[in-house]
C-alpha cells in the first residue's frame, strides 16, 4: 500500500503484501463468513436498537434540562448532564464512528446523516474523517503522521517523539488532559485542524475549500453552543453557573471516556511504533496494524456493546468497512489466521488491565529516552 502523508513532500510506503498474504487470506475468509452466514456486513436490528438507545441517552436528559423539568434538584440536574456525557460516548463510539467509516449502511445518505451527528455534539465530521479515517487508520503509530499519538507538547505518546522533563509525570496528569479533550475540540481544535489540513492539501480530497469549510464549521459551532449552552441557561430554571458546570462536566466525562477507549488500543508496550527508512515501512499495511493494535476485554459483552466494539480494535483496523456488531465473530477468524502466519495477536483480558498497561506505557515514555521502535 502506498499512501500520501500529511505533508505533500512526504510519502510513506508499506511493504507489498506478496503472494498468499495474511491480509488476502483474512479478507477471503471474512468474505466467506458473510456469504455462508447469509448476513450483511452492515448494521442489523440490534444495531438499530442500540442507535436509538445511544441517541436517547443524550436527547432525553437534554429535553428534561431545557424544559425546566429538572430544576427541582441541583444534583439531579447535574446528573442529567453526566448522562449526556455518556450519550456523547455512546453516539461517538457506536453510531457516528461506524457511519463515518461507511459501515453502518449500504445507503450513503444514511451514513452521511448519522455521521453528521458529530456536528451536533460540538465536533466536525469532516475533520474527524480526515484525522481518523485517513491519517490514523493508514499511518497507525507513525510519528508525524498519526495525529492520535500527537496530542500536544505535554504528552509523549510515541518513543520517537522528543522527551521533555515534564513527561516523567505524564502517567499522573495525562488522565486530566484526556478529560479536557472534548472541551478543546468543541472550542479551538477544529479550527486549528482545518488550517492544517488546508496546508497539507487534504481538504481538496474531501471536495471542499478552506473558506467553505470554515463557514460550515462556524455555523455548526454557533448552533451547538446556542442549543447546548444558551438555551439551558435561558430555560432550565437553574442559575447559569450551574448550567455551565453541567456543560463542562458533560464534556469532561466524554473526553476522559473516549480517551480511555482509544489510547489502550495503540499506546501500550507491545506496540512497535516503527520508523520509516527512506520513506519505507518494513512490514505491509495489514501486518503493521497487527503490530500496533491491541484488543481488550473481549469477554465483556456490556463493554463491547457500549463502546461500539472498539475493544476489538484489530478487527476494526483491518475491516473498518464492517459494522462493529460483527467484530466478535470476525475476531475468531483474524486470531486463527494470525496464528497460522506466525503473527502476534495482542489481547488484554479486561478494561482495567488495558488502562493499567496504558498507564505503564505513559510512565515508560516519560522516563526513557531509548525508543521501542523498530
Amino acid at each position: 500500500m502506498s499512501v500520501a502523508a500529511t505533508n505533500k513532500k512526504a510519502i510513506v510506503k508499506f511493504a507489498p503484501r506478496g503472494n498468499d498474504s495474511f491480509y488476502d487470506t483474512i479478507k477471503l475468509r471474512v468474505k466467506e463468513y458473510f456469504e455462508t452466514s447469509n448476513i450483511s456486513q452492515n448494521a442489523n436490528t440490534k444495531m438499530r436498537i442500540k442507535t436509538a438507545v445511544m441517541i436517547s441517552l443524550y436527547v432525553v436528559p437534554y429535553i428534561l434540562i431545557v424544559t425546566g423539568l429538572a430544576s427541582f434538584n441541583a444534583w439531579f440536574f447535574i446528573g442529567l448532564w453526566l448522562v449526556m456525557g455518556l450519550g456523547i460516548v455512546g453516539i461517538g463510539a457506536s453510531v457516528m464512528h461506524d457511519s463515518n467509516h461507511g459501515s453502518y449502511s449500504t445507503n450513503k445518505h444514511v451514513n452521511s446523516f448519522l455521521g453528521s451527528l458529530l456536528n451536533y455534539l460540538g465536533g466536525y465530521a469532516l475533520n474527524w474523517r480526515i484525522q481518523h479515517n485517513v491519517l490514523h487508520h493508514t499511518y497507525t503509530n507513525l510519528e508525524g503522521l498519526d495525529e492520535d499519538i500527537d496530542p500536544g507538547i505535554l504528552l509523549r505518546l510515541s518513543p520517537n517523539k522528543k522527551r521533555l522533563g515534564i513527561h516523567r509525570f505524564q502517567y499522573i496528569y495525562a488522565w486530566f488532559l484526556y478529560s479536557l479533550m472534548n472541551l478543546f475540540w468543541v472550542t479551538a481544535k477544529d479550527y486549528r485542524l482545518l488550517f492544517r489540513y488546508h496546508r497539507n492539501d487534504l481538504l481538496r480530497k474531501e471536495k471542499t475549500t478552506l473558506r467553505k469549510a470554515l463557514i460550515e464549521l462556524s455555523i455548526f459551532k454557533i448552533l451547538y453552543f446556542a442549543y447546548a449552552l444558551v438555551l439551558p441557561i435561558m430555560f432550565s430554571g437553574m442559575h447559569w453557573p450551574l448550567v455551565v458546570l453541567g456543560f463542562v462536566l458533560m464534556h469532561l466525562v466524554g473526553g476522559l471516556a473516549l480517551a480511555c477507549i482509544f489510547q489502550p488500543a495503540h499506546v501500550v508496550e507491545t506496540s512497535e511504533f516503527p520508523i520509516a527508512v527512506d520513506g519505507k515501512i518494513e512490514n505491509n499495511w495489514a501486518v503493521h496494524q497487527l503490530l500496533n493494535t491491541t484488543n481488550f476485554c473481549p469477554e465483556s459483552t456490556i463493554t463491547s456493546w457500549f463502546i461500539g466494539g472498539l475493544n476489538y480494535q484489530i478487527e476494526h483496523h483491518l475491516f473498518p468497512e464492517v459494522c462493529h456488531v460483527h467484530y466478535p465473530e470476525l475476531s475468531k477468524i483474524v486470531h486463527k489466521t494470525a496464528q497460522e502466519y506466525g503473527l502476534p495477536y495482542q489481547v488484554l483480558p479486561t478494561f482495567a488491565h488495558a488502562l493499567w498497561e496504558h498507564g505503564k506505557m505513559l510512565k515508560y515514555l516519560g522516563t526513557k529516552e531509548s525508543a521501542l521502535a523498530v
